[in-house]
C-alpha cells in the first residue's frame, strides 16, 4: 500500500476567538441543551461531568468539592481555556467561590473560573439591581443558603418561592409554564415584597424559551442560573457579543 503525503496549513480551529470548559452535573439535563441554543461564531465549548447524587442535599452539593479536581482534569490543559465554569448554582454556594476556582485552578492555574452564583452576583451588578425575587426547585433549608449568600454579596432579597422539589431528575421536567407562573408571581409583587428584578436558581430548570416575554411583560430583568453563567462565562472568554433574544442581561458587556 502506497500512502500519498498532504501538506496541511493550521488554523484557530472551531475555538478561534474563546474556548470555553463547563463542568457540568452528573445529573443535570438542561445547562447543555440551553448553551447549544447561543451559537456564536468562533466560540467552542466543552463539557466534563462530575459525579454527584440525584438528592440535592447540603451533604451532598458539599461531597462534589472533593470530586471536582478531578472533573476539571478532564478539560485537557492543552486547549489552553479562555474560561471554564462550574455549573452547579447550589454546590457553588455551599462550597464557596473561591474553593471551586482552586479545584479548577489545579489543572488549570491561569485560567479565569466562574460558577452560577458568582455570575449571578456579577450580572446583577451589570444591570445596577440591589432588590431581587428568588425562584427555586430547592428544599427550605437550601433555598435558604442561597438568600444568605446574596445577603453577604449586598443583594436584598425581597421574596423567595421553591418548588420545593429535592430531586434533581424531577426538577429538570418542571415545565417552562411552571416556572414562567412563578417568575410572574414573585416578579408582580408591590409593597415589602416588591423586587427589581428576578432569578431563577438551578441549573436543571429551563428559562431561555420564557425570559424575554416574561421581562416584557413585568417590565424588569429576569435572570435565570443558565444565563447568568452562560453571560458571564463569554465575557470572561473576551466574547462582549450581544443576544437579542435573551434578555436584557445579554444586552450588557
Amino acid at each position: 500500500m502506497t500512502i500519498v503525503p498532504f501538506d496541511f496549513e493550521t488554523d484557530g480551529g472551531v475555538g478561534s476567538r474563546a474556548c470555553l470548559g463547563v463542568i457540568v452535573l452528573e445529573t443535570d439535563q438542561t445547562i447543555e441543551a440551553e448553551m447549544r441554543q447561543v451559537q456564536l461564531p468562533g466560540v467552542a465549548t466543552y463539557h466534563a461531568r462530575v459525579a454527584n447524587d440525584m438528592v440535592v442535599t447540603p451533604e451532598s452539593l458539599t461531597a462534589m468539592a472533593q470530586r471536582l479536581p478531578v472533573a476539571a482534569s478532564l478539560l485537557p490543559r492543552d486547549f489552553s481555556f479562555d474560561a471554564i465554569g462550574y455549573a452547579c448554582t447550589s454546590a457553588s454556594t455551599l462550597i464557596g467561590d473561591e474553593r471551586v476556582e482552586a479545584a479548577i485552578r489545579q489543572t488549570h492555574p491561569e485560567v479565569a473560573c466562574t460558577n452560577p452564583i458568582l455570575a449571578t452576583v456579577a450580572a446583577f451588578r451589570a444591570l445596577d439591581v440591589t432588590r431581587i425575587g428568588v425562584v427555586t426547585p430547592y428544599t427550605e433549608e437550601v433555598t435558604g443558603r442561597i438568600v444568605d449568600h446574596f445577603d453577604t454579596k449586598g443583594l436584598e432579597v425581597s421574596v423567595v418561592g421553591s418548588f420545593l422539589e429535592e430531586n434533581d431528575f424531577v426538577v429538570a421536567r418542571i415545565a417552562e409554564s411552571s416556572i414562567a407562573a412563578a417568575v410572574r408571581d414573585v416578579g408582580s409583587r408591590t409593597g415589602a415584597q416588591e423586587c427589581d428584578a428576578v432569578f431563577v436558581s438551578c441549573t436543571s430548570l429551563r428559562s431561555f424559551g420564557i425570559v424575554e416575554g416574561l421581562e416584557t411583560e413585568l417590565g424588569k430583568p429576569v435572570v435565570s442560573s443558565n444565563l447568568a453563567f452562560l453571560w458571564h462565562l463569554l465575557r470572561l472568554g473576551g466574547v462582549d457579543d450581544k443576544v437579542s433574544h435573551l434578555g436584557r442581561l445579554f444586552l450588557h458587556h
